[in-house]
């Protein structure tokens, strides 16, 4: 019998354990409890720590404290001049009343889907008041805060706090975006082919600048050449008149050398005339005095005429001013005068 009553004891101990276990519930930092009894709400508890309730009759539901996601699919909405844009947005918000948030809401799905529809509608309402080009660019920090603001006043009835809306993209529908990037593509095309075409001119102009000014610099240049080139040669005529004057037996010989080295180089020069010339009187007689040999003669033959043949463009200079010119003669020429 006692061991059937201690086992029975056991039993009971252990019921009564389970029993108390079940009587007690932990609030975490980040949840806040509502205790329902047979469905209704009898208590809150929004402070972390443990709790009692009634086994088996008290029901317990967990709330997030933290910021909850509002997420907006893409919606198309019609601004105030008319055009159409698509806005993708989203929210923060967090619950501040746990009974009433259960009372209108139930769930927090469904508190979502409801703050979701009402995000959309604020959305729409707050773009139709506000030009297109307001919106995606300098207006849209007033347009999140006035969507804000909308969306927490109807957020209140569900227990929440809309603490911040934000929006993703606010664009052009895709078939109007084509449309709006052609057109700018061809403004910049033309844009473009202006700058081009502005760029060519001003090349031409500078081209034809250049060409300009180089023509005088190089006109200039060869008038200032042709004037130092005057000045050297009446500069080397006065030279020459003085060294002349100074002994004249010794510049015709230079002359005459400065002729035998111009006029007889090797492989492009041809010359016909008589051995007995005044041209050769200095490789003849170093004095250039030497007597012309007297060439013979057929009686009864007038003596031919000789014709001079004309040196190549490298041949000598002309014979200095006091030699006796050069005249070509055959070897049955009749003898040269002396």
């Amino acid at each position: 019998m006692s061991k059937i009553f201690g086992g029975l004891g056991l039993v009971i101990v252990i019921i009564l354990a389970i029993v108390a276990y079940s009587g007690l519930f932990i609030v975490n930092q980040t949840n806040q409890a509502l205790v329902l009894r047979f469905g209704n709400p009898v208590r809150v508890a929004t402070e972390p720590g443990i709790y009692a309730k009634i086994p088996l009759i008290d029901n317990v539901v967990m709330l997030d404290k933290r910021l909850l996601d509002i997420e907006s699919p893409p919606i198309e909405v019609i601004a105030r001049d008319q055009k159409r844009l698509v806005m993708d947005a989203f929210g923060r918000y967090k619950i501040v009343d746990p009974l009433l948030f259960f009372q209108a809401a139930g769930s927090v799905q469904v508190a979502e889907s409801r703050l979701s529809v009402i995000l959309n509608s604020a959305i729409r309402g707050a773009a139709g008041q506000m030009d297109f080009a307001s919106i995606v660019r300098e207006g849209r920090a007033p347009l999140m805060a006035q969507i804000t603001d909308q969306v927490n006043r109807e957020g209140r009835g569900l227990g929440v706090d809309v603490v911040d809306v934000r929006i993703r993209r606010a664009d052009l529908p895709p078939e109007n975006s084509q449309a709006v990037y052609q057109r700018m593509q061809t403004e910049r095309q033309r844009e473009a082919t202006d700058i081009r075409a502005q760029g060519e001119q001003a090349a031409k102009t500078i081209r034809a600048q250049a060409d300009r000014q180089a023509t005088v610099i190089v006109a200039e240049a060869n008038q200032r050449a042709d004037e130092i080139k005057g000045d050297g040669d009446a500069e080397t005529n006065r030279i020459f008149a003085a060294a002349f004057e100074q002994d004249p037996d010794f510049f015709s010989f230079y002359r005459s050398m400065q002729a035998y080295q111009q006029g007889m180089k090797a492989n492009s020069t041809r010359m016909v005339i008589s051995p007995t010339s005044p041209f050769f009187r200095y490789l003849t007689d170093p004095s250039g005095n030497a007597l012309p040999v007297p060439e013979r003669n057929t009686p009864g033959k007038p003596a031919p005429v000789a014709e001079p043949v004309a040196a190549p463009a490298s041949a000598a200079p002309a014979a200095p001013a006091e030699a006796t010119p050069v005249v070509p003669a055959p070897a049955e020429a009749a003898p040269a005068a002396p």
